[in-house]
């Protein structure tokens, strides 16, 4: 039973459309935030990032949630090839950074290879136009621990290093999402 409430609960945000306000052409917020890099917390700066390449912005509703695994595992398998690509990526969410030092690290998921920021507060998903639901009372992630907080849309903005929007991608299945994502960035090359 409640693997079908978990496989329910991470479905539901892979059917949710992208109602993100930034759009191509768009200038992306910049902002600062503490990330995790397997399992190492450090300050990230969406600035700093635009001046080596493209940059994949992905918001995600929560570390360890269905979706959410599949999403960061993918980005972590296919991570060469956004950085043969020119490009870094950054996960969003508004899990704590002790959730993320988990998640970055786990072999499952991130493995070492996949940063993720820090938006307890939602500001940063609400500057892109990302739509934040309230969390459910009691909702736990797979791996059965409460996740206490709300949920960012699933989104990704590929920002060029001039700070423009190039592409803004949602609406579709977590794995479809990376896969766009990297086609995006192979064309800016």
């Amino acid at each position: 039973m409640k693997n079908i409430l978990l496989g329910l609960f991470g479905a539901s945000f892979i059917a949710l459309p992208a109602l993100a306000a930034l759009e191509t052409g768009d200038t992306a917020p910049v902002f600062e935030a503490r990330a995790s890099l397997a399992g190492a917390p450090f300050d990230y700066s969406l600035r700093d990032a635009l001046d080596k390449g493209p940059v994949v912005v992905y918001f995600y509703p929560s570390a360890y949630t269905q979706g959410c695994n599949i999403q960061a595992h993918e980005f972590a398998v296919n991570m060469d090839k956004f950085i043969e690509a020119g490009a870094s990526v950054i996960g969003v969410s508004l899990d704590s950074i002790e959730r993320l030092n988990d998640f970055s690290a786990d072999p499952e998921y991130c493995a070492g290879k996949l940063a993720v920021a820090s938006d307890a507060s939602g500001t940063i998903a609400e500057s892109f136009g990302i739509a934040v639901r309230e969390g459910s009372a009691g909702a736990k992630d797979s791996r059965g621990v409460e996740i206490g907080h709300g949920f960012a849309e699933r989104t990704t903005f590929i920002v060029t290093p001039d700070g423009k929007v190039a592409e803004t991608i949602g609406g579709i299945s977590p794995m479809e999402n990376v896969h766009k994502s990297l086609e995006a960035v192979q064309r800016i090359k």
